[in-house]
């Protein structure tokens, strides 16, 4: 039977996963000392859609035997390996993380008297601690130079259905070189108590019995979704996208559009999460490195849930499952890692008139597409949300269970205590969204617009007037701005060359929610690693080699890479095509009540329509129907 060719902005399918393995082996470049870090699609730039692109996958390779690592292109089309590049580790960094290397740290360290005389000094019994295999970043170590390196911090746990993050051992950290197989450090600072208390959630000891308050909240359609799937192809109202997933950005949103009138108008062509850090402000010997790149050290995508109905998603839902490699280069299928449904978000407009007599509302109703992911101790929820006048969303739901430490006692000036001699280091989710916009097409401008106050005078006599100031933003240099909340700052993406009726350019407002940027001094290694966190706003020419804010490489890379290094030559982005960057998230300072799940924290932004369309785009929404609403 023949089978159409997938579109070229299509996730890899289980299929041409195992298609680019064998070509891999095939080139030599799989013996068994070497492991996939990465295998993804190589998406065609956008210049090629229109055509038959070649179909190409990426596949990062680690080899135990040639440290280093392999950057290799393969085309499915040809079934053949057609680029390949050795990776210097010492100036580009390390490829990310492997699987089995989360446990290699572990028995490791188990092998190391250093490590074990750590914890008899401490009464603890190796074989009942665990170690969290950390990423190493970049620092005063000149021996860790071009080395595979991971650091472990070490937490008993009681039983094996013990949640160890409540128990740290404090003060103690161990280096490990994981390809080696060997320990370079093992910093002991002295024994500090390791707190007692339970924290497990799932246990009635600690939660107390169930409550019995609540009733059922049952959420019915029954007449169906109003949204339909061809491939991966999503039409819901007037919207439709291209569904993607990706091992390293989790879900990845192409060709988003809405149909105005008689025209699929293009908004936005690829949205996804670059990059997020989470750097963490305990100066501690055994803590001052902890900053994580949870999409380019771990990759979000390949720890994806496998959603439940009734837990994840309540509803009438419809799941996609996504396929990544595992560490060997076989394809892995996430089962229901992908939840689709529309759900009913309140008023969309009213209004009663006295004069006219009338009144009138309607209802609000979003399309929702989301994934959530476990990295470590942390679990995120990513949340993407259409809505009917054309506003678009991102909510990102952090929960899961804080990072943990021994609390030094009161008046600690870096962490909470979250509960008995349980501390919770303070630290920040810092994300990245790439937005490679197209606002009626690749021709834009973003405009910096914000409040502007009128003295009074003789043009505002009593001194009441306001009005807003428009900045363009014409080169990559002038595009690297802060939020203000009390500018009312945003950013206008607009069209020159498209024109509202009212003769105004079509723009489409980015809202940023305006919380801290990165916190680190500018001196530290996190901040020359993470430079795109210290900027709201960023704007670059398009290219389709400048997909990560941070860079390719973010494991051990020494800095630079990313959003610095892309906006160094300072192009011209005045009516250009460009790619929006924009940098969000939270500080959070642990409190009690996070302790010992945290309930979810929200941060995100939206995009707005400014002069997008000519009037309200929702006037055809209809009055809800049913006997609730007469």
């Amino acid at each position: 039977m023949h089978t159409a060719p997938p579109h070229p902005l299509s996730p890899l399918t289980a299929d041409e996963i195992a298609l680019a393995r064998r070509a891999l082996v095939g080139a030599d470049l799989l013996p068994e000392t070497a492991r996939v870090a990465y295998l993804g699609l190589e998406e065609p730039p956008k210049d090629a859609l229109a055509g038959s692109p070649e179909r190409l996958a990426r596949a990062l390779l680690h080899d135990a035997a040639a440290p280093g690592g392999s950057d290799v292109l393969v085309s499915l089309t040809a079934e053949r390996v057609v680029e390949q590049r050795k990776l210097d580790p010492a100036t580009e960094g390390q490829l990310p993380v492997l699987d089995e290397e989360f446990g290699l740290v572990e028995e490791v360290l188990r092998t190391d008297q250093r490590w074990l005389t750590a914890l008899q000094d401490r009464g603890l019994d190796a074989a009942d601690v665990r170690v969290a295999p950390l990423s190493a970043g970049v620092f005063e170590y000149p021996e860790e130079r071009g080395r595979r390196i991971l650091r472990g911090l070490a937490f008993v746990q009681e039983h094996p259905n013990d949640h160890a993050w409540a128990h740290p051992v404090d003060g103690l950290v161990g280096y490990v070189d994981v390809v080696n197989k060997s320990v370079d450090q093992v910093i002991d600072l002295g024994a500090m108590p390791v707190p007692a208390e339970s924290g497990n959630f799932d246990d009635p000891a600690v939660t107390g019995p169930a409550r019995t308050s609540q009733r059922p909240i049952e959420i019915t359609q029954p007449e169906g979704v109003s949204f339909t799937l061809d491939g991966n192809l999503l039409r819901w109202e007037n919207w439709s996208l291209r569904i993607g997933f990706d091992a390293r950005e989790g879900l990845v949103l192409h060709q988003i559009s809405f149909r105005d009138g008689d025209r699929d108008r293009p908004i936005c062509h690829r949205a996804s999460i670059s990059e997020m850090v989470v750097p963490y402000a305990d100066p501690s010997p055994v803590r001052s490195w902890q900053n994580y790149f949870d999409t380019g050290e771990y990759l979000i995508g390949r720890y994806a849930n496998s959603l439940q109905l009734g837990c994840d998603c309540l509803g009438e839902i419809t799941y996609l499952d996504a396929v990544v490699a595992d560490d060997f280069g076989h394809p892995h299928t996430l089962r229901n890692a992908i939840c689709l449904h529309e759900e009913d978000h309140g008023i969309l407009w009213k209004h009663t008139d006295l004069w006219a007599g009338s009144s009138e509302t309607r209802r609000q109703r979003r399309m929702v597409l989301s994934f959530f992911t476990t990295i470590g101790n942390y679990d995120y929820g990513f949340y993407w949300y259409l809505y009917l006048d054309g506003t678009i969303e991102l909510e990102v739901k952090a929960t899961g269970v804080v990072f943990t430490s021994a609390h030094p006692g009161a008046h600690h000036p870096y962490a909470s205590q979250i509960a008995p001699g349980l501390g919770a280091p303070y630290h920040q989710h810092l994300f990245n969204a790439r937005l490679d916009m197209a606002v009626d097409g690749p021709a834009n401008l973003v405009e910096e617009v914000e409040v502007e106050r009128v003295p009074a005078g003789p043009d505002n006599p009593r001194g009441n007037a306001f009005s807003k100031r428009h900045t363009p933003l014409r080169s990559e240099s002038e595009a690297q701005r802060r939020a203000d909340n009390r500018r009312g700052r945003v950013w206008h993406i607009t069209n020159p060359s498209s024109r509202n009726r009212l003769g105004d350019p079509v723009a489409y407002a980015l809202f940023p929610e305006g919380n801290p940027e990165l916190l680190a001094a500018e001196e530290s290694s996190i901040r020359r690693r993470a430079e795109f966190a210290t900027r709201h706003l960023w704007v670059t020419r398009y290219d389709p080699a400048e997909r990560y804010a941070a860079g390719d490489f973010v494991n051990q890379h020494p800095g630079g890479a990313g959003l610095p290094a892309y906006a160094a030559d300072d192009r011209d982005i005045d009516g250009q095509d460009l790619v929006v960057w924009h940098t969000f998230g939270l500080t959070h300072f642990p409190r009690p009540e996070d302790w010992p799940i945290m309930p979810v924290d929200h941060t995100g932004f939206k995009l707005k329509p400014v002069g997008f369309f000519d009037r309200n785009p929702t006037l055809d929404v209809p009055p809800s129907g049913g006997k609730s609403c007469h």
